[in-house]
């Protein structure tokens, strides 16, 4: 029987990182099935799902815990969220603007308002092309609840998005 673990990694970033973490669910019968992995200044940083069979959890667990010795943290929880519910409804969200603190605490209060799910969240700076003047860009990929008044949520986001003086761009059909 397989079991789905989330692991959580952070450390120093250096080469080899992701091939240690690799090595050890694949020496432990596990499959990598999803992750999302980064640096972010100069840590190392990610989130992963793999299965392994239940019999070789605590071995694979104990093996993990093992890369703090070379300064990489890892965390593993098991995945409890069971079957997807059909057919769930996506939306997404592109936001650029002057940079300017704040920004995702509006829009991520109107999300919560709404009880829409944030499933992925991208953020950066980046310098504007021609006065260099830092700029922050935002992509999100949402999951709507049932009975979600879209047009509602939509116009409280271009409502914050006016306040803040950003462009952003709302699809409520995402995939």
């Amino acid at each position: 029987m397989q079991f789905p673990l989330i692991l959580t990694l952070i450390g120093p970033d250096r080469p080899g990182l992701v091939e240690r973490v690799a090595g050890l669910v694949a020496e432990h019968e596990g499959n990598w099935v999803e992750s999302r992995l980064c640096r972010l200044g100069g840590q190392f940083a990610g989130i992963v799902r793999v299965f392994v069979p239940a019999t070789q959890r605590p071995a694979l667990t104990a093996a993990l815990a093992t890369l703090a010795t070379q300064g990489l943290k890892v965390e593993s929880y098991p995945d409890e969220t069971g079957p997807t519910p059909d057919a769930p409804a996506l939306a997404a969200i592109e936001l650029i603007g002057q940079d300017r603190p704040g920004i995702v605490r509006q829009i991520a209060a109107a999300l919560a308002t709404r009880g829409v799910n944030v499933e992925e969240l991208r953020t950066e700076c980046v310098s504007a092309p021609m006065s260099g003047e830092p700029l922050f860009k935002a992509q999100a990929r949402l999951r709507l609840p049932d009975g979600c008044d879209v047009a509602s949520l939509q116009r409280d986001l271009e409502r914050i998005a006016a306040d803040l003086q950003v462009d952003l761009d709302f699809e409520p059909s995402a995939t």
